[in-house]
C-alpha cells in the first residue's frame, strides 16, 4: 500500500472516529442475533482452558468494583503478558476487567456477555476490539463480521445502559504469506482489508454519545505504511512496545469517556 492511499484511509477513518459519517448512527440492536454465524452466541467450552479463564471473570465481576472492561480476542488477553506492564500503568489502577479470550470470534464474545460476563457491574466504559479470528479464510463476509461487532455493542448496550462503549478499528494483521516469511514486515492484503471494511461498517453505530469509534491503526504502521515485526512479530499479536502504543493511542479517548478530563 503506498503513502496516498494510506492517508486517505486514515482519513475516512478519523471521519469516522470523530463522528463526522453523514446521517442518522446505525441501531446495533437491528441486527438479528441468529441470522448468521456471526452474531450466534457460541461457546467454546470444549477447550480445557476456556471454561476455567470464563469462571475466572465471573469471579472477578462477582467483587464488583469494575469502572474499565476490556472485551476482545487475543490480541486484548495479551494485556496479560506482552502488555502486562503497561496495563499496570494505566488500567490496574482504573479498576479494570480483561475480557480478552485467545481465538475468539464475534459469537464467542457474544455468548460470555450473555453468560454472566457482565452481570452486577456498572463499568463507566468498555472497549471492544474484536473480529479478526472472524476474517480468516471465507467463512465470513466484512458486512458479517460488522454485524458481529453490532450485536456485542447491543448486548453491552441492553445489560449495561449507563456505560459508555468505545469500538476499536480491527487492527492491520499479516496474511499467511507474509506471516510464514520471518523476515518482511506486513503489507496492505486482503485480510487487512476485509477488517478495515468490517471496522468502517461497525463504525455506523456509533452516535458519540453512548457508542464511540476509534481507530488507532496508524500508530502501528511504519512511513511505508507496512506493519512491522517490531510491533508485531506474527503481524498479529503486539509485543510490549505494540501495547504501549496501543495505550498511548487511546489514553486521550479513555481519559475524557471516564470522564477524568473534558
Amino acid at each position: 500500500m503506498n503513502k496516498k492511499m494510506l492517508l486517505s484511509i486514515v482519513s475516512i477513518c478519523a471521519l469516522l472516529s470523530s463522528g463526522c459519517v453523514g446521517g442518522k448512527p446505525a441501531q446495533p440492536c437491528e441486527v438479528v442475533i441468529g441470522s448468521h454465524a456471526a452474531v450466534t452466541p457460541v461457546s467454546r467450552m470444549k477447550l480445557k482452558w476456556w471454561g476455567p479463564r470464563h469462571q475466572a471473570v465471573l469471579d472477578r465481576v462477582a467483587q464488583g468494583k469494575v469502572d474499565l472492561l476490556m472485551i476482545g480476542d487475543s490480541i486484548t488477553h495479551g494485556w496479560e503478558g506482552s502488555g502486562k506492564e503497561v496495563w499496570s500503568q494505566y488500567y490496574a489502577p482504573r479498576n479494570a476487567a480483561n475480557l480478552g479470550f485467545s481465538g475468539d470470534r464475534t459469537e464467542h464474545v457474544l455468548w460470555r456477555l450473555e453468560n454472566g460476563e457482565i452481570d452486577g457491574i456498572h463499568p463507566k466504559l468498555a472497549v471492544l476490539m474484536i473480529g479478526t479470528n472472524n476474517s480468516n479464510g471465507d467463512e465470513y463476509t466484512a458486512e458479517q463480521i460488522a454485524d458481529g461487532i453490532k450485536a456485542i455493542v447491543c448486548s453491552l448496550r441492553t445489560k449495561l445502559p449507563e456505560t459508555k462503549v468505545l469500538v476499536l478499528a480491527i487492527f492491520p494483521r499479516g496474511d499467511e504469506t507474509r506471516k510464514t516469511n520471518k523476515t518482511s514486515n506486513a503489507t496492505y492484503n486482503a485480510q487487512w482489508a476485509k477488517n478495515d471494511k468490517a471496522s468502517e461498517l461497525a463504525a455506523q453505530v456509533a452516535d458519540q454519545k453512548t457508542v464511540f469509534f476509534l481507530d488507532i491503526n496508524r500508530v502501528f504502521l511504519n512511513e511505508q505504511g507496512e506493519l512491522p515485526r517490531g510491533i508485531m512479530p506474527d503481524l498479529l499479536h503486539p509485543q510490549a512496545k505494540g501495547y504501549a502504543l496501543w495505550a498511548e493511542a487511546m489514553e486521550p479517548t479513555i481519559a475524557k469517556l471516564m470522564g477524568e478530563t473534558k
